[in-house]
């Protein structure tokens, strides 16, 4: 049986849900970035159960099919931008509707809608939430940053960058400079 979460985004919250799991005497197969395959049928007050642990630790178990599949989509981009080592050489959209198994004007569509954003500019959002985490290792320079997340250029990056968090990419690794530097003199 599978089982869809929302909110689970992190290793942490992975572990989270297998605590719950175990609590609840339920054995899991899997338990991957927004979903759970568990061996056997829950009980419907496991499932209450179960969902009223998880909100108390800012988790969503879902039951509404459209949900799911928002979360389907935001886990792909998700786990794609922050959590392989490659981003896809296809077109996003083809890799998307791949993964899934859906038409991408169908996905799109049904995310628009419910999201109040498109995919793009969601995979956007999350391209410049690891451009700031890059910037903030400081183990890659700009043009590494630019063509590990398949810019055209570093000034396409940067326009983007500016465009989402109204700051340069150079200004806001200053900042992160000053911060440290102000921490220090403490």
């Amino acid at each position: 049986m599978n089982l869809y979460i929302k909110y689970m985004v992190s290793l942490r919250c992975k572990m989270m849900v297998k605590e719950e799991l175990k609590k609840l005497n339920l054995h899991y197969v899997s338990v991957d970035l927004g979903m759970v395959e568990i061996m056997e049928e829950m009980t419907l007050e496991q499932h209450d159960l179960l969902k009223k642990n998880l909100l108390k630790s800012g988790l969503e178990l879902l039951d509404d099919k459209r949900a799911i599949l928002i979360e389907k989509i935001k886990n792909v981009i998700i786990e794609m931008i922050h959590y392989s080592d490659e981003l896809p050489t296809d077109n996003y959209s083809e890799y998307i509707s791949r993964k899934l198994n859906y038409d991408y004007t169908y996905l799109s569509n049904i995310f628009s809608e419910v999201k109040g954003i498109t995919i793009q500019q969601f995979i956007i959002n999350h391209k410049i939430e690891k451009v700031k985490e890059l910037l903030l290792y400081d183990e890659l320079n700009l043009t590494e940053i630019s063509y590990r997340l398949h810019y055209s250029s570093v000034a396409h990056l940067s326009n983007q960058f500016k465009k989402v968090t109204g700051l340069s990419p150079s200004f806001y690794k200053q900042l992160k400079q000053k911060r440290q530097g102000n921490l220090e003199s403490l």
